[in-house]
């Protein structure tokens, strides 16, 4: 099984690196390949994707991918531009389908922003559409571009716009999944203004019609925004658009004690899938050994289960985060009073401890 490994850049390089100890401890045929991306390729190619770098991409079973970015790519032109990389990946591979869980561990729930019986027991899945959405529409205005920046600019837009096989791809990939859970999928959407979503709102319905056993809502994104963190229970399975999708994620994020603990899958429609945490490079701590490396090594154990078949070694990974949680080891985004804090190497010890059935050190 070949993975090709894309640390990036900031903080992605060590919490890859804790995700390729974890995964090595497992002692499975895995074939892993380090390339680089984001703006550590740009440094060396002039690029954020390189040839190279999509190629072995693009050969791989699966991707484990970091996080791209620094402050000091931000005058180089957008192409140029680090972020452009988990792009170019997603466009290329056919990356269109996003799964981003947001569950409440047990022994997180005071780390919560919301109070521990709102979050307590807390599952919900986020399945976001990847590849269409103004982030792939037609940039348009009247904007020339110096050195990234666009002086005297007096006007800007960007295109939103869906196709209905876009759509009915992303809900038939929503309903499966809720049917595999509790029978319960709510469609996100603005169809009270926009006009792409009227067309998502109808083209959900029509496919709903495939899955009676499944119980459909529809919900405008401003409400699902206030719902989440009034009663985030009463969600299941969440499919919405790439945009929304995106800024509903990280609000699930924080329910659930820290962004660092959110990992994400994007799958194409054989389930080959490009594997990376929620959280973004955070260059003012990358080195420092500070970051939580859990949504990583979290996303590392769905790249089993969904792209390489090895459901029973991702379990392993799962039952060994919560034995380290149960320790009362927290990193600094998750640590309150009575538990032990920890370095980014040292929470991915404690997962291969915890793996190996050796004793993690208590607080």
């Amino acid at each position: 099984m070949k993975i090709a490994v894309l640390p990036g850049d900031g903080i992605g390089i060590e919490i890859v690196a804790e995700a390729v100890k974890v995964l090595r401890a497992l002692e499975l045929p895995l074939e892993l390949e380090t390339a680089l991306v984001g703006g550590a390729a740009y440094e060396v190619h002039g690029h954020p994707l390189p040839d190279s770098t999509l190629a072995l991409a693009k050969t791989a079973d699966a991707v484990l991918f970091g996080a791209v970015g620094d402050w000091k790519y931000d005058k180089l032109e957008r192409g140029l531009r680090p972020e452009q990389a988990i792009l170019g990946l997603r466009k290329h591979l056919g990356l269109f389908a996003n799964f981003r869980p947001a569950i409440c561990y047990e022994q997180l729930t005071q780390a919560s922003s919301l109070k521990p019986e709102l979050v307590a027991g807390l599952d919900i899945l986020i399945i976001r559409e990847l590849t269409g959405d103004i982030y792939f529409g037609q940039p348009r205005g009247r904007r020339v571009a110096v050195d990234g920046h666009f002086p005297g600019a007096d006007e800007a837009f960007d295109t939103m716009r869906y196709s209905k096989p876009e759509i009915e791809r992303i809900a038939h990939v929503a309903f499966q999944a809720a049917r595999k859970r509790n029978k319960k999928l709510t469609s996100v959407d603005k169809a009270n203004v926009l006009e792409t979503f009227q067309l998502w709102k109808e083209v959900v319905s029509e496919v709903h019609a495939q899955y009676p056993d499944v119980s459909l809502e529809h919900m405008y994104v401003d409400n699902a925004a206030m719902q989440l963190v009034k009663a985030p229970k009463a969600f299941d399975v969440v499919v919405t658009g790439n945009m929304f999708g995106d800024i509903l994620s990280d609000e699930a994020a924080m329910l659930t004690g820290s962004i660092g603990m959110l990992p994400s899958a994007s799958l194409d429609k054989a389930n080959k899938g490009l594997y990376e945490p929620s959280h973004g490079s955070a260059p003012d701590i990358a080195g420092l050994g500070l970051a939580n490396p859990l949504a990583t090594i979290l996303s590392a154990a769905m790249m089993l289960r969904y792209s390489l078949a090895q459901a029973a070694a991702a379990d392993r990974i799962e039952s060994a985060v919560q034995a380290v949680l149960s320790a009362g080891l927290r990193t600094g985004d998750i640590w309150s009073a009575g538990t032990r804090k920890v370095g980014t190497r040292e929470m991915g010890d404690a997962v291969v401890a915890a793996l190996t059935q050796k004793t993690i050190t208590k607080s």
